[in-house]
């Protein structure tokens, strides 16, 4: 697939993605509506959507067809992935006041409607996920999905790598422990995508096995390229203030190992995710999910 092709497919999914949100954002009204618009602010903000669109191409790939089944899992895990954003911007984090190119929540709402929009975020994402129960006969595949989604978004997922990297602020982690965080930080969400996507299209344990391992791949890579970018980009190009990670004392793969070894790394751990990809027997062929994940290997924001 050309760059441009590439370019075009994810504007569209994109847009696609961005639509299945809306749909399943709560209504704006009622005394507590500010936080529906904080709620929206904040998810409507923009983004890769690179979760969800993942979690929809896997499922589409193993034959899924259900429209009602995987479209809550995919504004869920988008719903957690911008709360995560939402609390990582507020001043007991990593303070940054821009966020995608305009103010972060907090900023615009207050500390406090920050807080409660991160809260909301994540217990609106659960009750959007349960609107898959509806599908009787898939409802086991459901139950599974929504098992994989509550354990990658807390404490031996997302919010427990989160809790590592912000305990280490200021402190230099060994290699082992810089990869755990990389691994449950940004990777589980990601591990969550590509294995929901799996579950709810009937995939064998096996394969969904070897997508979870794609995904810790990935995950790796990405953080690390964010790393990269927090040193080598611009704000107006990244849309939020860079050297946030030298600001907060933060060690990365960057500092530990030098931008020329981060950027072999990323190449190295997306060309392992994309050979594994290659080994599934998938319904159809992974082109774009193979160039989606080759593409974040260069990706300048």
């Amino acid at each position: 697939m050309l760059k441009s092709d590439l370019t075009d497919n994810i504007t569209k999914r994109v847009s696609v993605i961005e639509d299945v949100l809306k749909k399943y954002l709560p209504k704006t009204e009622g005394y507590q509506q500010i936080i529906f618009e904080a709620m929206e602010y904040s998810l409507m903000a923009g983004g890769k959507r690179l979760r969800p669109m993942i979690m929809e191409e896997v499922y589409r790939l193993y034959g899924g067809s259900n429209n009602n089944l995987i479209e809550p899992f995919m504004a869920a895990i988008e719903m957690i992935h911008t709360y995560s954003l939402v609390h990582d911007d507020l001043p007991a984090m990593d303070n940054d006041e821009y966020r995608r190119g305009r103010k972060t929540t907090h900023v615009v709402y207050g500390e406090d409607m920050g807080i409660l929009t991160g809260d909301a975020l994540l217990n609106y994402a659960y009750e959007t996920a349960t609107k898959s129960f509806e599908e009787e006969v898939d409802i086991i595949k459901a139950a599974k999905a929504m098992k994989i989604l509550t354990e990658k978004a807390g404490i031996h997922g997302m919010v427990g790598g989160q809790v590592v990297d912000v305990k280490m602020n200021g402190k230099v982690p060994d290699a082992d422990m810089l990869d755990f965080i990389y691994r449950l930080k940004t990777g589980a969400l990601l591990e969550a995508s590509f294995m929901i996507g799996g579950v709810l299209a009937g995939a064998s344990e096996s394969d969904v096995s070897t997508l979870k391992q794609i995904a810790q791949y990935i995950g790796v890579a990405f953080q690390i390229q964010d790393d990269i970018l927090d040193v080598t980009s611009t704000t107006e190009v990244l849309g939020k203030p860079v050297g946030s990670d030298e600001k907060n004392e933060k060690s990365t793969y960057v500092s530990f190992n030098g931008l020329d070894n981060a950027t072999k790394a990323v190449k190295s751990y997306t060309n392992e995710a994309v050979a594994l990809l290659e080994e599934l027997d998938l319904i159809k062929g992974p082109d774009f999910l193979r160039d989606l994940l080759v593409s974040l290997t260069d990706r300048i924001k």
